[in-house]
């Protein structure tokens, strides 16, 4: 299942995922798949719903937590294959002087930029946090990869105290005939913390989102004791995916109720967390994912599939796991009633 490849500054082997080798040409991207269902429908005068697949995923700055080796092509190689049209990424480097010295096929360019390589026309970049020690110099933030135009985008600094620099992406993309607004977050470790920000995230959203604009929450919101959630829905009218999915008339059998590439075959569905109602799904650590850190939290949408991805190749990329989500957006009258 793997190769081995050694590098300067990994003292041992580096395994890379079995991730087939140029995605491009052998999956098809949603938004190209709903370009030609458009075409041929608007010869039948009937409507096809507009659909988007993301991914938000706390990529540990491209290096593994054990060893602390170098992940970063393996996250590229991996993020491509999960086939998004937008990740929302958090704990992403801008720079990393370290690193650059440490190995010697470290990235030039900044990981959102290496990242988003061919698959995602945009790619922007929230610096949340600036930090020189023994001389290098490194930062590290928020950041959003689209395949569609960005219209607009801004970092909000939501920094609680002095010790945790964090912040919120907020970014307006131009989708179809829509303006979609997403905010990549990345809150704090502690609860009292969590709670202020989640206080701003809600002023920024009632402040700067119109009540009918479609709206993606997503990111690590280290609220491993569920105390946003309820906050969230009732003041914004957002609902989790994985809740969503649970109130769903879908399927709950295991392998059943997904589609999805066969480069993503082999990751677990997550049906054991679908017993719990209303929770979202675990994400951390992803050796052996015990607590709900990650969130996506969705308004003017349903969700036609969510899964949290699992094995091997995963587990070596970061601690965190990330969640891919098929969304379908909602007809103007439920956008409406979602406030």
């Amino acid at each position: 299942m793997f190769f081995s490849k050694q590098f300067r500054g990994d003292s041992e082997s580096a395994p890379t995922p079995d991730f087939d080798a140029d995605p491009a040409a052998t999956t098809e991207t949603l938004s190209q798949v709903e370009s030609a269902a458009r075409l041929a429908a608007r010869a039948t005068n009937e409507a096809v719903p507009l659909k988007l697949r993301i991914a938000t995923y706390n990529i540990h700055k491209g290096v593994s937590g054990f060893a602390w080796r170098n992940r970063i092509h393996d996250l590229r190689l991996g993020l491509h294959r999960l086939n998004a049209d937008m990740v929302f990424l958090q704990e992403v480097q801008g720079r990393n002087d370290r690193h650059a010295q440490r190995f010697s096929n470290w990235p030039e360019a900044a990981q959102h930029d290496f990242l988003a390589d061919a698959g995602w026309a945009e790619a922007v970049y929230g610096r949340n946090a600036t930090h020189t020690k023994g001389g290098y110099a490194s930062d590290h933030g928020n950041a959003l990869l689209s395949r569609f135009p960005m219209l607009s985008h801004e970092n909000i600094d939501v920094s609680d105290h002095r010790y945790e620099s964090r912040g919120l992406l907020h970014c307006e993309i131009q989708w179809g005939d829509q303006r979609l607004h997403c905010i990549c977050a990345h809150l704090g470790l502690f609860e009292d913390s969590r709670h202020r920000q989640a206080d701003a995230l809600i002023a920024r959203i009632r402040d700067h989102v119109p009540d009918d604009a479609p709206l993606i929450i997503a990111g690590d919101f280290n609220d491993w004791r569920g105390q946003l959630c309820r906050k969230l829905t009732e003041n914004l009218g957002v609902q989790e995916v994985f809740d969503l999915v649970q109130k769903s008339t879908a399927p709950v059998t295991k392998g059943s109720r997904f589609n999805w590439p066969d480069s993503l075959r082999g990751s677990s569905s997550l049906a054991n967390d679908r017993a719990a109602p209303n929770k979202p799904a675990r994400t951390f650590p992803s050796l052996f994912p015990i607590l709900r850190l990650d969130r996506v939290y969705v308004r003017g949408f349903s969700v036609s599939q969510a899964r949290v991805m699992h094995g091997i190749a995963w587990r070596r990329l970061s601690d965190h796991a990330p969640i891919v989500a098929d969304l379908v957006l909602n007809e103007p009258a439920q956008l409406a009633q979602a406030r």
